[in-house]
């Protein structure tokens, strides 16, 4: 019986080629951030493809973050930075329910295992600053009302003296996304006074420098939002209805 036959192997777009072939570029010689490149021009001429071709790789390579165009200078190393890849995380996770889940997971384990090393490194102030956080919160709850901003900012407040940027980031975007899509799928907190009282079992153990019972604060919380019968109910019909895949 005869074997069949494989599908070809499409060749690469021909700017991803030259993508690749500038990125090499930059290694192989050791560029640093500020170095000139060879203009569009000269890349084009070495590399024996087109000017456009040379053009859309360039541009590529700027929405990344890897390469600088100057106008009237020209072609620079930038600065190397996850920021342009974080930035567009949001979008890539909006259309996928299953996504959304694991991301919410991702953030609940990162927040767990750093939570010891954050609590160390409170001070007075800080416990000063949650304390503010938690009476802005429950002024909302008492209201019946979401405390979207405030949440957001204890997060943010909870590894802000890590020290580590990405991180930081990281999870603000994992808030970001999964914010998105519960206003994508028109859900609101419907239990702000229980989520209130998660912050305020994450603070008492913070004050007590407790890091297990921080910990469990956190999964408890996580874990009311992951199962959330509002939010799942909603993005699972918004799934049957083709708005998720």
């Amino acid at each position: 019986m005869a074997k069949a036959l494989k599908p070809l192997t499409r060749a690469p777009l021909l700017y991803i080629s030259v993508q690749d072939a500038i990125k090499d570029y930059i290694f192989e010689n050791n560029l640093q951030p500020g170095d000139a490149l060879p203009s569009e021009n000269e890349l084009a001429e070495q590399l024996g493809v087109s000017r456009n071709s040379v053009r859309e790789a360039v541009k590529a390579l700027v929405s990344l973050g890897v390469v600088d165009s100057r106008r009237g200078l020209g072609l620079f190393v930038q600065s190397f930075s996850l920021t342009p890849l974080l930035d567009s995380l949001p979008y890539a996770f909006m259309s996928d329910l299953r996504a959304l889940e694991e991301l919410l997971d991702v953030r609940r384990i990162l927040e767990g295992a750093m939570i010891g090393e954050a609590i160390e490194s409170f001070s007075d102030h800080d416990i000063a600053h949650f304390d503010e956080l938690l009476g802005r919160m429950y002024h909302y709850a008492q209201q019946g009302q979401p405390c979207l901003r405030e949440d957001r900012e204890f997060h943010q407040r909870l590894f802000i003296n890590a020290g580590n940027q990405v991180l930081l980031k990281l999870l603000d975007i994992f808030w970001i996304v999964f914010r998105k899509a519960a206003q994508h799928a028109d859900v609101i907190d419907v239990r702000p006074m229980s989520t209130y009282l998660d912050h305020v079992a994450i603070v008492d153990a913070i004050k007590a420098k407790d890091v297990e019972a921080a910990r469990a604060a956190l999964e408890r919380h996580y874990d009311k939002n992951r199962h959330d019968d509002s939010l799942r109910g909603r993005l699972e019909r918004m799934k049957e209805g083709g708005k998720f895949s």
